[in-house]
């Protein structure tokens, strides 16, 4: 232990001088997005749906950034992002006065000083597609569509089991087998995983429930905090019955790839487990006959895991936390991020280093104990203003299929509460499929059925009672204004929780520390994952990463990086190709999983009613 700690202060010391120089940052943001933007780009690059063409006049002697941005450079200006009375940025630009002014990349107009006074009003045809939609949003939600469906409804009909399993109901079939308890005389079925582990014990290292709060610290976090306040600023309230849809359906896509990620894990000799998507991408498409596109599925997961384990997971979670710490204690001086970012690195690293079990057991304290502070306190707020919250559904509801005029209307509303749900519980990302791939039981789908709670809880109640306590508080309109896009949520949210419990910001400040600190350890668990799938297992591999990691704590929380946290978001975000790729082909294998489970299930309570009333009697 001190060896290690040794030697991450020593890598991290040049950090010091690195962190204290503001143009540095400024400079490898610039020279990053330079090489990274087109990635950037092409992952979030959206899909135009049909178009809608309106009259703009523009007044250029007022400043008027709700309906374009005028920005001065040299002697010539440049106005970019006019919007359409519909609220919509325009695409294209057509000037219909005989001004003659210059017209670049299609939506940028361009005047010289001069023209101002020629031209003080400007009347345009501005065009806009009348819906765009991310495609890697279109991947996760028909993902998602088709899993619901194929699975008959698994995130309805699997809900009651799923609180079963949790509770620990069946741990007894999950760790020696409905057929060694039971004498079920089921024949091999082949890969049929009951009669092939060996019977002493179920292979994993974590419990049902610290698999599902290992999984719920990386995803529950700043989205269901600072996320939905952005959702509501650009899509009013009508994103939030979005949100709620988008985490209905990742229920089914979290079922599907965790069922896999335990179905195709690798065991080690000392009982280390490993799994993921690089694990069923390669071996599950292998079973199927395509074992070469299932290894390029594979090592293209890795990659981008590992990246998004350096950056969103990491990188913006210190950046985050370190400027929330800040601005609490009013802390003056260019280091008080990097001196925040040490502190985090060293106790980052104390769990890190003991793996999954070590971050198993303090998520499962963290996890329910920063979400219960959380919740209560949106319970409060509602409690004390029970009687506005059917007015506030019906404004959800009203605005989730009207548009109110907000976000390009139903379609733009419908867009964004989607988009906040689907990035919020990362159903179809495939990264909690690596943290429920450890879990003891010798049914995969015993996983699957627990993990489907991941996005009910993230999405469906936490984000949900955010969204409440936002537009019950905001009915006057006192500190958002619906279809202005904000670019930091956290401070709304603190808002709307402060104008009914004083000082609550305190409260939520410790609690974005909290939540940045679960996510940043889990995401080191999916990122070493990804490591040692690529170079290979073993202690100095483990060693590298793990340093790498904390360096890179430091360093988010020193530095702005804009560049960097938006290309390692792509990463994330990239992960979903192969994965649902992967999923999609291998999804009869997930139901002949469920089938297996659900059978056990019913072996076990045909055998209650038969007379083992405690099902520790025939252990």
């Amino acid at each position: 232990m001190k060896k290690y700690l040794l030697s991450l202060f020593v890598l991290i010391l040049p950090i010091f001088n690195f962190a204290q120089e503001a143009t540095t940052s400024e400079k490898i943001d610039a020279v990053f997005k330079e090489y990274t933007g087109w990635f950037v780009d092409a992952i979030f690059a959206e899909i135009p749906f049909g178009e809608i063409n309106e009259e703009v006049t523009l007044d250029l002697t007022k400043e008027d950034p709700f309906k374009y941005n005028k920005e001065v450079r040299n002697d010539s200006l440049f106005i970019t992002d006019v919007r359409l009375p519909s609220n919509r940025i325009a695409k294209d630009l057509q000037i219909l006065s005989d001004a003659k002014i210059k017209i670049i990349d299609k939506n940028t107009m361009v005047l010289s000083k001069g023209q101002l006074n020629t031209y003080p009003q400007i009347k345009v045809m501005a065009s806009s597609p009348y819906a765009s939609i991310p495609w890697v949003l279109i991947v996760l939600i028909g993902g998602a569509l088709f899993f619901t469906i194929y699975f008959k409804f698994i995130n309805i009909t699997g809900f009651r089991t799923a609180v079963k399993v949790v509770q620990g109901k069946y741990e007894d079939i999950e760790k020696h087998g409905a057929d060694t308890l039971y004498g079920d005389s089921t024949p091999n079925e082949g890969e049929d995983i009951i009669e092939t582990i060996r019977d002493e014990g179920a292979d994993g290292e974590v419990s049902h429930f610290q698999a599902l709060t290992a999984a719920l610290s990386a995803t529950v976090g700043l989205g269901n905090i600072a996320g939905v306040a952005v959702a509501l600023s650009i899509g009013g309230p009508g994103a939030t019955f979005w949100m709620i849809v988008a985490g209905l359906l990742g229920m089914a896509s979290k079922f599907a790839e965790c069922t896999l990620g335990v179905k195709y894990r690798d065991v080690g000799e000392d009982g280390t487990v490993y799994g993921g998507p690089m694990y069923y991408l390669s071996k599950g498409l292998r079973s199927k006959g395509m074992g070469g596109f299932g290894k390029v599925l594979a090592v293209l997961f890795a990659i981008f895991v590992i990246g998004g384990s350096f950056g969103g997971g990491n990188m913006f979670q210190a950046n985050q936390a370190a400027a929330q710490f800040v601005k609490l204690f009013d802390l003056e001086g260019g280091n008080a991020g990097l001196y925040f970012g040490l502190v985090m690195a060293v106790l980052v690293a104390i769990v890190i280093i003991g793996g999954i079990k070590r971050i198993a057991k303090v998520t499962e304290k963290i996890v329910p104990f920063m979400a219960g502070i959380y919740v209560l306190a949106a319970i409060i707020i509602l409690g004390a203003n029970f009687t506005l919250i059917d007015d506030a559904f019906a404004l959800i509801f009203k605005g989730a299929f009207s548009g109110l005029g907000i976000a390009g209307g139903l379609v733009g509303v419908m867009i964004q509460g989607i988009r906040r749900g689907a990035f919020s519980n990362e159903a179809g990302v495939g990264s909690a499929a690596i943290a429920h791939s450890a879990v003891r039981t010798k049914y995969p789908a015993s996983e699957g059925i627990v993990a489907l709670l991941e996005p009910f809880v993230d999405t469906v109640v936490i984000c949900t009672m955010t969204a409440l306590v936002i537009v019950i508080t905001n009915f006057d309109g006192s500190f958002m204004e619906y279809g202005v896009e904000i670019k930091e949520g956290v401070e709304i949210t603190a808002t709307a929780f402060d104008s009914v419990i004083p000082h609550f910001s305190i409260v939520l400040t410790i609690a974005v520390i909290l939540f940045a600190f679960s996510t940043m350890i889990s995401w080191s668990y999916y990122g070493m994952q990804g490591w040692v799938y690529l170079f290979g297992k073993g202690k100095a591999s483990d060693l590298a990463y793990k340093i790498l990691f904390l360096i890179f704590v430091v360093i988010g929380a020193s530095i702005s990086l804009g560049a960097v946290i938006d290309f390692s978001d792509a990463m994330i975000f990239a992960m979903v190709v192969p994965n649902i790729i992967g999923v999609v082909l291998l999804s009869p294998i997930i139901r002949n999983e469920l089938k297996k489970y659900y059978k056990a299930i019913n072996v076990k309570e045909e055998a209650i009613e038969e007379g083992a009333d405690d099902m520790n009697e025939v252990l």
